[in-house]
């Protein structure tokens, strides 16, 4: 920490966070989408190789997020210990529902491979773990209560649907090129961004005693909102895919500031402090 950074008589200044980099925000950015398109292809009612293609990608996805954030561990072979705390920490409940999540895809990709009359069901398994995957991540942010960006109670809602603006706009790039799109999937769509602008004005309203924080969010932010869905399908998706990821690159790179913290009387050499009043 530089002298600069020491106010007299108030305290520490903010700072920005620098523990987690840019592999804890791939963490966000690839494990959101991925989320999102399992989420859109359970939705979109589209059964067989299409189907099994894009969930395939979806889990990919996510656990090359998972594999970003393990390479960011100092001893990255004690990552098994994340498993150790369900009851207490998000990381682990993340981890858990990832596990869920990859098992349940794995089996729902064979069997709309094998066109089984089965492959429904395991599509609506993965459709209720994989919002569940994107709200721990929301979770794990918020509980950093020291940096105001993370502790938002609006962040959870906001990762969520950022988590399905993306996944169905990736769902749609590749719908787009395959000719596989469905009313089902296009309403997700819709109503993706609408919830994402919503959830967005809600946390940039949570954000008024940060300033800071306000401020470098604040130009990434704007482009959450809805207005791509007035374009082809097909680029609304890519430009939901790249507004998602870069609101969470300036979430957790830029937007990470220490809360800092304040003395009510600055220590003086050889002065016993005063009681407070």
């Amino acid at each position: 920490m530089s002298a600069k950074a020491w106010v007299q008589g108030v305290g520490m200044a903010p700072w920005r966070q620098r523990h987690w980099d840019v592999r804890a925000a791939c963490n966000y950015v690839a494990g959101g989408a991925g989320s999102g398109l399992v989420v859109a292809t359970a939705v979109s009612g589209v059964h067989g190789a299409f189907a099994a293609i894009t969930l395939a990608i979806g889990l990919a996805l996510v656990g090359s997020g998972l594999f970003a954030v393990w390479l960011e561990l100092g001893r990255p072979w004690r990552a098994i210990n994340v498993l150790r705390n369900p009851r207490t920490s998000w990381m682990s409940r993340e981890a858990y529902a990832a596990t869920v999540l990859f098992g349940v895809g794995t089996l729902a990709v064979s069997l709309e491979l094998a066109r089984s009359p089965v492959a429904p069901s395991a599509m609506l398994v993965a459709l209720i773990v994989a919002p569940g995957f994107a709200y721990c991540q929301g979770r794990m942010l918020q509980a950093a209560k020291g940096i105001p960006a993370w502790r938002s109670p609006a962040l959870p809602a906001l990762i969520v649907a950022t988590a399905l603006a993306e996944g169905a706009g990736a769902w749609w790039i590749a719908a787009a090129w395959a000719g596989a799109g469905t009313t089902p999937a296009l309403a997700l769509f819709l109503l993706a961004l609408v919830a994402r602008l919503a959830a967005w004005l809600a946390y940039r309203r949570s954000l008024r005693d940060a300033p800071l924080a306000a401020g470098a969010i604040a130009r990434p932010g704007a482009v959450l909102a809805p207005f791509a869905a007035s374009l082809l399908v097909g680029v609304a998706g890519a430009l939901a895919l790249v507004a998602g990821w870069g609101f969470k690159f300036a979430l957790v790179l830029r937007a990470s500031f220490n809360q800092g913290y304040a003395l009510p009387h600055a220590p003086v050499r050889g002065q016993r402090a005063s009681p407070r009043p």
